[in-house]
């Protein structure tokens, strides 16, 4: 074992993980902290005495290896994130193999899926990585034919030399390439050079899905293992006070019921968990327990009491997020004025995959987790600290997730599991039912909005302000968080929109809550821009202005958002007038995860109820790695937008989860999906920004402020039922 860039690597270990059987040449990216530069590390034949942080491995044989850090759940990093190593190292993809890292510490700490941030963080670090090994490879051939560099070239895995025609393979050169050192700037290819980035290439994960071979943590078996189905008391916030597992026990192939605790956040709850042979045996055993929970005053908790709460606290005047010029005065000598309330529910993630993880606890302080995970690193270091482990002595299995939506951004069903191989001394299946997954949270948190807008005499915006009162995902998360605060999380994008508003305050009050909650598929943006956006389309109302000349008037100068708004209207032909009952809206959002705007198209029914007639979406992404993955990405989006914006929220009574599945939480069905024309602007160049979430929020701003056009009906809470729409 050695030491290089302060990482320890066990070459043993290395070998056995990687899959290696001897010499190869490794080129890694030193890890870097997230306000620091990334650099390339050593390239060397691995032998031992070497430590390495390897993201591309070529072996003498010619097989290539590239490792991605970014959990695959439907996003496409799979095939986005090699092919930046793979477009600089000039290779196909079918000549490389992928392999998905497990929080190992080589791979540095950002190995994790989530904010729209895979692709534009390693953007240039791994195509960096790609170049400089190409770069060595070449040098490499040029010392073995006593040629210049300048006259040899990489294509199709080998490396040429133009006036002979001689090529070697990369394997062939690997070797030697290794002794070299490594280029501290290598060049990166001219866009114009492409062959896999910007093109819509096929996804490598596409046909191990199709064919099932794919390895999701729901299909993880190993020799050995028992499963268990864990009763949680259905009232938040209540304990465990005693059950009876006799009836379980009969029940044929349980082994055993035991405590476990689950820790979330600020809470640690204990619940039974049946252990058995088989999933089946388990559910049935965990059916046939009795228990007594203490409720703790919490089965009073409903929603309309809260919903009452929230609207109660509007009342005061909260945090300042972000002020310009002066609100109060600019509100005050406005011709017009205007004030809105808007509301938003709770939302569960519901994942395609049920929450599962596989946990192999061993006698000799080694531990064994299989998972579908967003976040390998912070599982390997939750984990490594939380039970006093030794990195090496821990293996994490990134599986193939069904789905994450920002669910599996918490670890709290992995240290359940563990804790159960740890207490039963055996590996064993954690399977949430969906009902689990439903009723148990955690969930996006609501967010209610108060706002007011003053209008001057010719139709202009002189003075905004958004209140946000809402619970903090912050403050259930982190026990030192400082509820006088403001959390930022809370009032993402309102303040940070490009609309040029000579007066604004925008403000936040916080609201205790003890229901587990937790980051959804853009956050809090998928929220706050329904109210803000909906209201700027009230205040062109009130200015009678169109909304969209509204909003461009209010971006005099040069900007993205200005861009999506001339491109939006372009395409839907916005101007072009439509017919009686049919109607247009448009929104556009830009936060953390980068831009994005819809138009939506909807008619009024005989019926009354209202039809969406089709949606077109505009991303703004600087560079794009895969237009067909950014497509399916953005429809994806448009998918959650509607749920959210017309299907059943979740509500609370008694304590509990009213919702239990699909039937009473439903998701848009492919019946009701409207056809989505996808637009992406791309411009090229360093500014690379988010695909999977930016799509999400303008959703439903856009389809509100289209049936207000086709209807006259303002619609100011979601969820809203465009089957039954009243004023």
């Amino acid at each position: 074992m050695s030491k290089i860039n302060n990482i320890h690597v066990n070459r043993r270990d290395f070998l056995r993980y990687t899959g290696l059987s001897g010499a190869a040449l490794v080129l890694g990216i030193a890890p870097a902290n997230a306000d620091e530069s990334v650099g390339i590390s050593n390239l060397s034949l691995l032998e031992e005495g070497h430590s390495l942080s390897p993201y591309v491995i070529i072996e003498k044989s010619g097989k290539i290896t590239l490792f991605s850090t970014r959990p695959e759940m439907g996003q496409g990093v799979y095939q986005s994130i090699p092919a930046l190593i793979a477009e600089e190292l000039e290779i196909s993809q079918d000549q490389y193999t992928v392999k998905q890292t497990g929080g190992e510490k080589q791979f540095g700490g950002a190995q994790f899926a989530g904010g729209s941030f895979s692709v534009r963080s390693d953007y240039f670090a791994l195509r960096k990585v790609g170049a400089a090994a190409r770069e060595m490879l070449i040098s490499a051939a040029s010392r073995q034919w006593n040629v210049p560099e300048s006259e040899c070239y990489a294509e199709n895995a080998r490396i040429f030399h133009r006036p002979s025609g001689k090529s070697a393979g990369y394997g062939e050169l690997a070797e030697s390439a290794s002794t070299l050192e490594v280029p501290a700037n290598p060049r990166l290819k001219d866009a114009k050079d492409f062959k896999l980035l910007g093109k819509s290439v096929k996804r490598q994960d596409i046909p191990l899905k199709v064919s099932g071979r794919a390895v999701f943590g729901i299909d993880v078996e190993i020799p050995g293992m028992v499963y268990a189905s864990v009763e949680r008391c259905p009232v938040f916030g209540a304990t465990l006070k005693d059950y009876d597992k006799s009836a379980s026990l009969k029940v044929p192939g349980v082994e055993n019921v035991v405590e476990v605790e689950k820790v979330f956040g600020v809470y640690k709850t204990k619940g039974v968990a049946v252990i058995a042979g088989n999933y089946w045996s388990a559910l049935k055993g965990r059916r046939a327990l009795k228990i007594n929970w203490d409720y703790q005053g919490k089965e009073y908790f409903n929603s309309q009491d809260y919903a009452a709460s929230l609207r109660k606290l509007a009342e005061k005047e909260g945090v300042v997020d972000a002020a310009v010029g002066d609100f109060d005065k600019g509100f005050a000598e406005s011709t017009k004025k205007i004030e809105a309330f808007y509301e938003t529910p709770f939302v569960s993630h519901s994942t395609m995959e049920a929450m599962n993880c596989t946990a192999h606890w061993k006698e000799e302080g080694k531990l064994e987790v299989w998972a579908s995970t967003q976040v390998p690193s912070d599982t390997m270091r939750d984990l490594t600290g939380r039970y006093n482990l030794k990195e090496e002595n821990v293996l994490i299995h990134t599986c193939f997730n069904g789905g994450g939506f920002g669910r599996r951004l918490a670890i709290d069903f992995i240290i359940e599991a563990v804790n159960l191989s740890k207490s039963i001394k055996k590996p064993v299946k954690l399977i949430w039912t969906r009902e689990d997954d439903m009723q148990s949270g955690p969930f996006r948190p609501p967010t209610f909005s108060s706002l007011k807008g003053g209008i001057s005499g010719d139709g202009k915006l002189l003075a905004f302000q958004h209140k946000v009162i809402s619970p903090s995902i912050m403050a259930f998360l982190n026990p030192d968080f400082d509820k006088t605060k403001l959390d930022g999380n809370m009032t993402e994008g309102i303040s940070h929109q490009k609309y040029e508003i000579p007066n604004m305050k925008n403000l936040f009050v916080y609201s205790d809550i003890h229901v587990p909650l937790l980051w959804w598929r853009s956050v809090t943006s998928s929220t706050l821009a329904f109210s803000h956006e909906c209201f700027i389309d009230e205040l062109a109302h009130t200015a009678g202005k169109d909304p969209m000349a509204f909003r461009l008037q209010m971006l005099t100068k040069a900007s993205d958002a200005r861009r999506v708004l001339q491109k939006l209207k372009e395409v839907s032909g916005w101007d072009v007038p439509m017919a009686e009952g049919r109607g247009r809206g448009v929104a556009q959002w830009e936060f953390f995860a980068g831009l994005g705007g819809q138009v939506i198209e909807v008619t009024r029914q005989s019926d009354k109820s209202v039809k969406i007639d089709k949606v077109f979406a505009v991303i703004d992404l600087g560079t794009v790695v895969n237009p067909d993955t950014v497509k399916a990405q953005v429809e994806g989006a448009v998918v959650m937008g509607i749920t959210a914006a017309i299907k059943n929220g979740i509500t609370f009574a008694n304590g509990k989860t009213e919702q239990s599945n699909f039937h009473d939480n439903p998701v848009l069905r492919i019946n009701e999906m409207p056809p989505v024309e996808v637009h992406i602007l791309a411009e090229g160049g360093e500014n690379i920004k988010g695909v999977g979430e930016p799509g999400l929020p303008p959703v439903a701003p856009a389809l509100a402020n289209a049936i207000f056009a086709a209807t006259g009906i303002r619609v100011r809470k979601m969820p809203f039922d465009i089957d039954n729409l009243t004023s």
